[in-house]
């Protein structure tokens, strides 16, 4: 449960219809099961202590006293579990029978919630047996007699149940038709703060409803930003006229996380995360959480322990997996970075535009999009000036592979060296050319940055960035250097996701341009300020001073989608990059990343426009607004608990 994460668990239990007593054992050995693998909500089918297909049956009172019965004894076998249960069973009240759920935990009934929507057609003749229930306002309950004791719960259809010690563990009940209807009970539960819907159904299995229900739960699961835990019956209920499958399913915001398989009865579990989701929430602004009046709400305290890593966190969450998947979102990237570069240029009426042509990774990626934007745009790719221009780090590797992108492209290649005119700038500012410092470094960056600019003022052009999200977040950029252009195509796409964006163009290109972009992808990321090894390679290497980017990456992603805090992003990077990496040295780097990340934001407060293609971007117009002298304090001394 720390950290938001919270195991949970649907359950399709062997059945017998109209069996209470043994019904119940199943219940109780199925739960004390799941609790004792660390689940801490766990939830059975629409009526399963007595069976969903019970008939006329339910008008009998012995059926309906078995089940009390049993909810009885099941509260107290299980009054020493540390885990909520929630289970159907069918209860009167006032002369009214309703198909409800009991929310239990630690041997007290917490609330009963009777189903709000009964269907009444084809095989489902829920009216002539049960009554619809009533929404909860705080003054229907029940009164509980149990063990000489005597309690009352709220009674309700809308009820929300919060733990006291993690409030985004909060869930709402919903009953099998409930989630098929347009206005769902669930959206009324969420609005109110359930992080999780949990889903008592017994739901008939025919040609074509399983991929119905999974798209609807998707859905609903997507558009409330919440979990969905559906619980199915299985094939323990009559068969006279339906066939029921188990069809459970466990999901989160959109994405399913386990599915059973049809005609299988069991424990499905998953490990869902409510800080995620309530992260997502307050990201949302259509997502608007409101008091409602007609939701009772109750409380019961839960100790945080450690919930096991159960759950897949992938190590580069800018990256699609499956082939067919990644070369559609490359294929879209491109356009979207080349439409935005496009639309500035048609409405400039520019012909013209200017790159800084380095032989690396990033530039090759903005001389891509350049190229589509002009296709897109009718002009002639001789319009793009690439402009090449050797100095103290440059080695023969990325000058040649300058050359030879340019070239292949149909670009016009300039090469201006500015060896002599940085040694001018050392002499004029009195910097020996031996000292290999910062200045030395960002005197170059400067100069190819005033080239550029004066280039596109010659050709009537504009001059088009290649810096990256990862070396914005990191600060890894010279102010008023690589930092400045006029328009910066690739602003919002991460180190890991240019490699895989240049890798797919090699794919589509003839094999003489795709072997350049093959060696341009095999060349050591560096900005080539530092002269090169005596052998003529690269010396200065990116990732060994500010870290893998595979790493950081990662963290910019968990950091700016959901702002998870340090020591969670620690543990989700221990667990997806075991084997890759020791935990010391993620922390090293996390560390190095807070520390970045908070005093390089000065740079990105004066971003050139550039085009966003994804939830993850650092514009200062509305995607990450943050105080340039905003103090890292906190995040620091929540990494220093970690020692």
């Amino acid at each position: 449960m720390k950290d938001g994460l919270i195991q949970v668990a649907c359950v399709t239990p062997p059945l017998r219809v109209a069996d209470c007593t043994y019904n119940a054992e199943q219940i109780v050995s199925a739960f004390q099961k799941a609790a004792a693998d660390g689940a801490k909500l766990v939830v059975f089918p629409e009526l399963c202590l007595t069976g969903y297909t019970c008939g006329d049956l339910f008008l009998q009172e012995a059926l309906l006293n078995g089940a009390k019965i049993s909810l009885s004894d099941i509260l107290e076998q299980t009054k020493d579990i540390s885990a909520i249960l929630v289970v159907g069973l069918p209860y009167a009240l006032e002369g009214a029978l309703y198909n409800c759920a009991a929310v239990c935990y630690a041997g007290k009934l917490l609330g009963l919630v009777p189903k709000k929507n009964l269907p009444n057609y084809s095989e489902f003749y829920e009216m002539r047996h049960f009554a619809k229930g009533p929404d909860a306002n705080g003054t229907l309950s029940v009164t509980w007699h149990q063990n000489a004791e005597v309690y009352v719960v709220p009674f309700g259809a809308l009820q929300v149940f919060s733990c006291a010690e993690l409030p985004d563990f909060s869930f709402g009940v919903e009953i099998c038709e409930d989630v098929w209807v347009g206005d769902t009970p669930s959206v009324a539960m969420a609005k109110s703060g359930a992080t999780i819907i949990v889903n008592l159904s017994c739901s008939d299995e025919i040609i074509g409803k399983e991929n119905y229900r999974r798209t609807i739960l998707q859905a609903k699961s997507g558009s409330l930003l919440c979990a969905y835990l559906y619980a199915d019956a299985g094939v323990g209920e009559s068969t006279q006229d339906m066939v029921f499958a188990g069809h459970n399913l466990i999901l989160e915001n959109g994405s399913i996380l386990a599915e059973s398989k049809l005609f299988t009865q069991g424990i499905l579990t998953a490990v869902v995360d409510v800080q995620r989701l309530a992260g997502e929430r307050r990201r949302s602004n259509t997502f608007l959480s409101e008091p409602m009046n007609t939701v009772q709400k109750t409380t019961f305290s839960m100790a945080l322990t450690e919930t096991a890593m159960n759950r897949y966190i992938d190590s580069t969450p800018f990256i699609p997996h499956g082939s067919q998947m990644l070369s559609q979102r490359c294929e879209k990237i491109l356009m979207l970075q080349a439409t935005g570069l496009a639309t500035r240029l048609k409405h400039i009426g520019c012909k013209s535009a200017v790159v800084g042509l380095s032989g690396g990774l990033d530039s090759t990626l903005a001389l891509i999009v350049m190229v589509h934007a002009f296709q897109l745009c009718h002009l002639d790719p001789a319009g793009i000036v690439a402009v090449t221009m050797p100095c103290f780090g440059t080695t023969d590797r990325t000058y040649q592979n300058a050359c030879r992108l340019a070239e292949a492209y149909g670009a016009t290649l300039r090469e201006i060296p500015i060896q002599d005119s940085v040694r001018q700038h050392f002499a004029d500012i009195g910097h020996k050319e031996s000292v290999h410092d910062v200045t030395y470094e960002n005197s170059q960056a400067r100069e190819r940055t005033q080239v550029l600019m004066d280039l596109a003022n010659q050709t009537g052009g504009i001059v088009i960035g290649t810096g990256d999200l990862s070396e914005l977040a990191l600060g890894w950029a010279t102010y008023n250097g690589d930092h400045m252009s006029m328009y910066a195509v690739n602003a919002s796409i991460p180190k890991t996701l240019v490699r895989y964006l240049v890798s797919y163009e090699a794919s589509q290109t003839p094999q003489e341009l795709s072997n350049i972009l093959q060696d341009v992808l095999d060349t050591p990321v560096s900005p080539e300020l530092l002269p090169p090894e005596q052998d003529g390679t690269i010396a200065q290497k990116t990732e060994d001073i500010v870290g893998p980017y595979e790493l950081h990456d990662f963290f910019l992603y968990y950091v700016l989608r959901f702002g998870f805090a340090p020591h969670k992003i620690y543990r989700m990077a221990k667990h997806a990059f075991e084997g890759a990496y020791d935990d010391a040295v993620i922390l090293k780097w996390l560390r190095k990343f807070y520390w970045r990340f908070f005093s390089q934001q000065f740079k990105r407060s004066c971003l050139p426009d550039g085009p966003k293609v994804g939830s993850v971007t650092l514009s200062p117009r509305g995607d990450w607004r943050m105080p340039s002298d905003a103090c890292v304090a906190l995040w620091q001394k929540d990494l220093e608990n970690l020692d």
